[in-house]
């Protein structure tokens, strides 16, 4: 398995040799099959050593029905705890969307694993913040009071984007939302499917808790640093 340093007449001596040659191989996706052959990469062929070596019992290339191969390897000897996904599409774009896709649920799967916390999702958690944090900042004095309020209210940007996005009315659906949460159903969210508020864990709409603690944190940590900034100095 090689990246690029594959002349047409080591080619041919290699094919002659029977020995099948992979080539193209990107310098990120070198880690990934050192793992999962164990094996080591080797630079110089003078490095060239049995310890270094991976052993699999098949090394085939399998057609596809577009007319592409791909090298399955099997029967791999102490195999690294690695998973290949082989996504297939029409084109690109549905390529590019496919692995989009794979990469979110991986995130979700690693956050969920990082914190072992389920929370409700549909907007339900950010609009009982910024309830929370209403009732708090009427209890506040002065400027400490304002900043409360202004972050309580930045919370419902969250359930007023995701009603946007469903095609749904985002002021009245926030303000049912607002009303509800009020009137104690703390598990009140947008149900996209159904166009309304309802009780979103009975519809199984769940997120991990980290998603909503990092997003949270993260804006807050943004704003702080924009508030810093005294001055912009402008150059040519």
């Amino acid at each position: 398995i090689l990246r690029d340093a594959v002349t047409d007449l080591s080619w041919q001596y290699l094919a002659k040799a029977k020995i099948l040659v992979i080539k193209d191989i990107e310098r990120d996706e070198i880690e990934f099959i050192t793992k999962t052959l164990n094996c080591l990469p080797i630079s110089n062929i003078e490095h060239f050593r049995a310890e270094k070596l991976g052993f699999a019992d098949l090394v085939e290339e399998v057609p596809l029905g577009d007319g592409g191969k791909i090298v399955k390897i099997t029967g791999i000897k102490e195999m690294g705890r690695t998973t290949s996904v082989l996504v297939r599409g029409s084109n690109h774009l549905v390529l590019d969307e496919a692995e989009r896709s794979l990469h979110d649920a991986l995130c979700v799967v690693r956050c969920l694993v990082n914190k072992k916390f389920l929370i409700a999702g549909g907007g339900a958690p950010e609009i009982e913040l910024s309830r929370q944090l209403g009732a708090w900042a009427k209890v506040l004095q002065g400027m400490e009071g304002y900043c409360v309020k202004a972050f309580a209210e930045a919370l419902e940007v969250i359930p007023y984007t995701l009603a946007e996005n469903a095609g749904l009315n985002p002021i009245a659906i926030v303000t049912e939302l607002r009303n509800r949460h009020a009137q104690g159903e703390i598990n009140a969210g947008i149900n996209v499917r159904k166009g309304q508020i309802t009780n979103i864990l009975e519809e199984n709409v769940v997120q991990p808790l980290l998603v909503s603690t990092s997003a949270v944190t993260l804006a807050t940590e943004c704003v702080r640093m924009i508030m810093k900034i005294d001055d912009i100095v402008t150059v040519r």
